[in-house]
């Protein structure tokens, strides 16, 4: 239900076509909210039907016609309400399907190496991740002059949200190898 309304924040700070949505959608929301580029073509649908944004077929000769979506007065009210919502909690915030920990949390039927193995892919993996966003507040502040100073300033608390998520996975992981790493010593010690 919140892909709608994130999509409608979009739409409120310009229109775009569907692969523009999709392309803006990867390089902002993407990391803290998944969906797939066939998701994201079926909210627009919806949400056009309900009358949220209305959409402009764009002929063009040497490129295939486009189709380029608007928020409606309908949308923004909708936008807004949905942002002066009661929030619905910090659960709600914490409730979440990660196989990985699913995985990881049953781990002692299986060799310890599997799990060590899984945890060096998830540190490496998500330092490559990370790195994807160390350019994000140089972008931030490129789009203040677009957006303006107050929409920036929540963008940025997000932003540093995902700073924060970003050290405690990585710390995270490198404490739970050295647990591993530590019992495998000891072990060996027996041996």
């Amino acid at each position: 239900m919140s892909l709608r309304y994130g999509l409608l924040g979009l739409l409120n700070y310009n229109s775009m076509t569907g692969y523009e949505m999709v392309k803006e959608f990867d390089e902002s929301l993407a990391y803290f909210w998944h969906a797939t580029s066939q998701q994201i073509y079926k909210e627009l649908d919806t949400m056009e039907k309900c009358g949220w944004l209305v959409s402009e077929r764009i002929m063009q000769t040497e490129k295939p016609n486009k189709r380029v979506y608007s928020i409606t007065p309908n949308g923004k009210k909708a936008l807004v309400d949905w942002l002066s919502a009661p929030e619905e909690g910090v659960k709600k915030f914490m409730q979440g399907k990660n196989p990985f920990l699913m995985r990881l949390a049953f781990m002692g039927e299986a060799d310890d190496d599997i799990a060590l193995q899984m945890l060096y892919d998830f540190r490496n993996q998500y330092l490559t991740f990370a790195n994807t966003l160390d350019g994000v507040n140089d972008m931030l502040a490129e789009e203040e002059a677009n957006l303006g100073r107050k929409v920036m300033k929540y963008w940025k608390i997000v932003a540093l949200h995902g700073e924060y998520i970003r050290k405690a996975r990585l710390e995270w992981a490198e404490e739970a190898i050295v647990i591993l790493e530590n019992e495998r010593d000891d072990s060996n010690e027996e041996d």
